[in-house]
């Protein structure tokens, strides 16, 4: 007798979100079932990949991750053309860390040039982000939305201490928006209420609960996105039912084991590839919980998620 799996059915769906111009236009999210849960119902889009490019030369980078990236990270045009190019980007996350006060300060003003000078470049979806300052971000963030004007760009992160400046850019400028609480599905849930009660659609939005790197609170990063994909899902709680960001590399290219020499801890083996893999790693765990966007950092770990998604499709 033929083995006949046990198959669930949803009543909820994922909002599907399309991002970029004509010319490099993709769509994410849209599923009804968990994650890679082809079986049971339908996966329309697969999860995006962003590679990460900033404003400035990215100075506390590890070195590993730095040196694919030598030639151009001094120019964020270069460097967005480069991951275009040479790279095969699907889509680019341009993060503002040189507004941050503790940074270079860069003014507004200097930041909407640089989102202007990227999107003339390239022709990839390109996700805006600024330096997670909330003070400073709420000014970045409505000169970066009045340069990205229609051009289908995500921007954000909006939190609760300056969605409203952000949010109200966002709907002016006619682009997708980027929530950001901190590891609470509650403050999640609340967060989005609030971004649709001042008229943003709630098609338009991205959810991002915050990530974590392997070995740092990973497990209480994937329950909690577990828990809003199945709110999304189980419960049909439309207030869940946006795509879900992880935003993996610059968490995990911080931690000791993605940065700890071979001369210090041997045993560990080699510096790179453990990098890597923390980075790859990271991300298929969050890729299982149920994020349907992702910014990373390194090549070959995006590459290796890449295959991942591939195989599991």
């Amino acid at each position: 007798m033929a083995f006949i799996p046990l198959k669930e059915t949803n009543t909820g769906k994922v909002y599907a979100v399309t991002v970029g111009t004509a010319s490099g236009e993709i769509t994410f999210g849209g599923e009804n079932v968990l994650p890679f849960h082809s079986f049971e119902g339908l996966i329309p889009n697969k999860p995006l990949i962003a590679y990460e490019i900033q404003d400035v030369p990215p100075s506390d980078w590890s070195e590993i991750v730095k040196k694919p990236y030598k030639d151009v990270s001094g120019d964020p045009v270069s460097w967005a053309k480069f991951c275009q190019d040479n790279l095969k980007a699907e889509a680019i996350a341009l993060r503002l860390i040189g507004t941050h006060p503790d940074r270079e300060n860069r003014s507004p003003e200097d930041a909407a040039k640089t989102v202007r000078d990227v999107i003339s470049a390239v022709e990839r979806p390109l996700v805006i982000l600024g330096s997670n300052h909330a003070e400073k971000d709420a000014s970045v963030l409505i000169a970066a939305a009045e340069a990205a004007k229609d051009r289908n760009c995500i921007i954000g992160k909006a939190q609760e201490a300056n969605y409203k400046t952000i949010v109200a850019a966002a709907m002016a400028n006619n682009l997708k928006l980027i929530a950001m609480s901190e590891l609470d599905i509650n403050l999640s849930k609340q967060l989005n209420i609030l971004i649709t009660q001042m008229g943003f659609d709630k098609e338009r939005l991205i959810t991002d609960p915050m990530s974590s790197a392997l070995g740092y609170g990973l497990e209480y990063t994937y329950s909690v996105m577990e828990r809003i994909k199945l709110a999304a899902l189980t419960q049909n709680d439309a207030t869940m039912q946006t795509p879900m960001l992880a935003d993996v590399g610059m968490y995990v290219w911080k931690v000791k084991e993605s940065q700890a020499s071979e001369q210090d801890l041997p045993q560990w083996g080699s510096v790179e590839e453990r990098g890597i893999a923390w980075e790859a790693v990271t991300a298929s765990a969050l890729l299982l919980a149920g994020a349907n966007l992702l910014i990373m950092r390194h090549p070959k770990a995006i590459s290796a998620l890449d295959k991942l998604v591939e195989e599991l499709i």
